[in-house]
């Protein structure tokens, strides 16, 4: 069968789009299991960090699924849900649109460039919660903020939340992509204790509303971004007091740069609302034999360069602020 697609990314995390709106696809669950793997995969014909399907919804503008290379279903996406908000909007010719995620409908909209050139896109990263049974952390504790996590390394403390998919957060004096990657295995290892998996992310205060985060992504591996990973990690340095409440937060990350705003209320409520880009890479059409899923090949692809040389320029321009 014939399947169109579209490769884009936020912050450099790379998604391909499958539009199922009009009802062309009629995919099992097992069959988009399938085509995470065998498209998706890194070693694969395309190659990124999972797969954004976007549906009807009976509520909302849209919905989105988010599949990642191993075939698991996320919770949420930033960065895929940007790239979401921007097709949506483009096909509908809205600003503002509601899309339906896996735990909530979440407002998004088309917002002033955080980068000359470059297309932003606001996105509401809900709902939050501290609640070591939500996210969920195996634990006595009703929340866990700045603490050790049995079973990683003994210099490290974490804090734990979920956005709504589950995050443990740690701050650290210089991120090491090996040490992230390594304390990513080892907390996907601990079933017993975070039974659901997690995102593991590493923060280093850069100073006036300046943090660095790298993370080790669930299901997908050491990503140049995780946009609730981002979201997570400035909720975190709003709540150890390196960046304040209610102002922007630059999130630079081995992919390029968001702003993030995290507001709280008298309930002890969170609400974030993470900013940036939705680059398109290119469109293409892919001839898939479920039955012969290697024997996958792209056709009729069309390139994006100008989209693709703007964001590099914001990358360049990211690298000299860390």
């Amino acid at each position: 069968m014939k399947i169109d697609i579209l490769k884009c990314h936020g912050s450099g995390n790379d998604f391909i789009i499958i539009d199922e709106m009009d009802g062309q696809y009629d995919f099992t669950e097992e069959e988009r299991v399938v085509l995470s793997n065998e498209l998706a995969g890194r070693d694969k014909i395309i190659g990124s960090d999972g797969i954004l399907f976007i549906q009807k919804s009976e509520h909302a503008d849209a919905r989105m699924r988010m599949f990642n290379t191993d075939g698991s279903e996320a919770e949420m996406c930033g960065n895929g849900l940007r790239c979401v908000a921007r097709y949506v909007a483009e096909r509908l010719g809205k600003e503002k649109l509601n899309i339906e995620t896996m735990k909530a409908d979440l407002e998004v909209a088309h917002v002033e460039e955080l980068f000359e050139g470059i297309l932003t896109y606001e996105v509401a990263i809900e709902p939050v919660s501290l609640s070591t049974q939500t996210i969920p952390l195996v634990s006595e504790q009703k929340d866990h903020i700045n603490q050790l996590i049995k079973g990683l390394p003994s210099h490290l403390k974490f804090t734990a939340l979920s956005v709504p998919n589950p995050h443990i957060v740690t701050v650290v004096d210089e991120v090491k992509a090996d040490e992230v990657k390594d304390v990513g295995e080892q907390a996907n290892s601990l079933t017993d204790i975070l039974p659901n998996g997690v995102n593991v992310s590493f923060v280093k205060n850069l100073g006036e509303g300046r943090i660095f985060v790298q993370t080790f992504e669930r299901g997908v591996g050491l990503t140049n971004a995780c946009g609730t990973a981002m979201s997570a990690s400035s909720l975190v340095s709003c709540m150890l007091g390196l960046t304040q409440f209610n102002e922007k937060i630059l999130v630079l990350n081995p992919g390029g740069m968001v702003e993030c705003v995290v507001k709280n209320d008298d309930h002890g409520q969170y609400f974030i609302r993470l900013r940036g880009n939705a680059t398109y890479e290119y469109e293409a059409s892919v001839e898939f034999d479920f039955s012969s899923p290697e024997s996958a090949e792209i056709f009729d692809q069309t390139i994006f360069d100008d989209e693709i040389a703007l964001y590099d320029k914001l990358a360049t321009a990211a690298k000299t602020m860390i």
